[in-house]
């Protein structure tokens, strides 16, 4: 293939895997079918096929780029022990803000008993922790494991939140999600 031809071709392929975020998001992983990802990549149906040779196959190069765009994201943080927690967070907030319906995908994901797709979860969840382990130990936090479980619960109880629409469910002080007592407020 030409040096175009593959250019066009991985921007076909990123189109695709757009288009199955947005249409797993809003029917479901059972409810999708790739005519539907095809007509929202404005594409046909076998051109699909020719990038992922099954709707689980789809779903899963969905779920790992929506992963591996956490895992560089926060890669990029680089903060003081402090500083870690909320800088993580407010880099997560940003790619929830940018790319909601890959929340919806990793919730998903969840469910779906699927074992190449229940993988993919579990390692997409698996090196999320790992790197944030190590950021969190060189950091210095104190009790690295347990804060990291509890940042990650956190994480995915922040995605419950988002995807179910109840943002009564949430601190509005995040200092108090921080362990912190509410500000005095005047």
């Amino acid at each position: 293939m030409a040096k175009k031809e593959l250019q066009t071709a991985a921007n076909r392929k990123e189109d695709i895997l757009e288009a199955a975020v947005a249409v797993f998001a809003e029917h479901g992983y059972y409810r999708a079918t790739t005519a539907l990802v095809a007509q929202k990549a404005g594409i046909s149906q076998p051109y699909v096929f020719r990038f992922f040779g099954t709707k689980e196959e789809l779903f899963v190069a969905a779920l790992e780029r929506a992963f591996g765009r956490i895992y560089r994201e926060f890669s990029r943080v680089d903060s003081t022990s402090e500083g870690l927690i909320p800088d993580l967070i407010a880099a997560y907030e940003e790619l929830s803000e940018a790319y909601p319906n890959e929340i919806a995908l990793q919730l998903q994901a969840m469910a779906i008993p699927e074992e190449s797709i229940r993988e993919a979860a579990r390692q997409g969840w698996l090196s999320i922790r790992d790197l944030v382990l190590d950021k969190f130990t060189k950091a210095g936090i104190e009790q690295a494991e347990d804060q990291v479980v509890t940042f990650m619960a956190r994480g995915i109880f922040c995605n419950i939140v988002a995807v179910l629409e109840v943002p009564a469910l949430m601190f509005k002080d995040h200092s108090r999600s921080e362990g912190r007592p509410p500000r005095e407020v005047n």
